[in-house]
């Protein structure tokens, strides 16, 4: 006989979350054309998201999408300090129970901290 798994049902409350992240968006982009640089380091943004947040809904900030073009669309900071919010998804006929939001968080310096 199969051993049945039990698996404890976990409330989304808990996993809700907030946590600061600092990426480099320079080793995503590096050999990628110039005029696709910056759709691709959304791209990596989103991925990078869903990889330590685990949810498959990632929102961007418009303001973080702001500040990824804005020097334009071949000059993509080399680094970017995000804050990644794992929320309580509240619409009724949403597929998941959470989706993480991403926001630009400015810093001076990525050095030492």
């Amino acid at each position: 006989m199969a051993k049945e798994k039990k698996t404890a049902s976990r409330s989304a409350i808990a996993d809700v979350v907030t946590r600061d992240y600092t990426i480099h968006l320079h080793k995503a982009v590096h050999g990628r054309s110039f005029k696709k640089r910056a759709p691709h380091s959304v791209k990596a943004i989103r991925s990078f998201a869903k990889k330590h947040m685990g949810t498959n809904d990632v929102r961007l900030d418009p303001l973080l999408n702001k500040e990824i073009w804005k020097q334009g669309v071949r000059s993509v900071p080399h680094r970017m300090r995000l804050r990644l919010s794992r929320r309580r998804n509240d619409e009724e006929d949403a597929k998941e129970k959470l989706y993480t939001y991403v926001t630009f968080v400015p810093v001076d310096s990525f050095k030492g901290n």
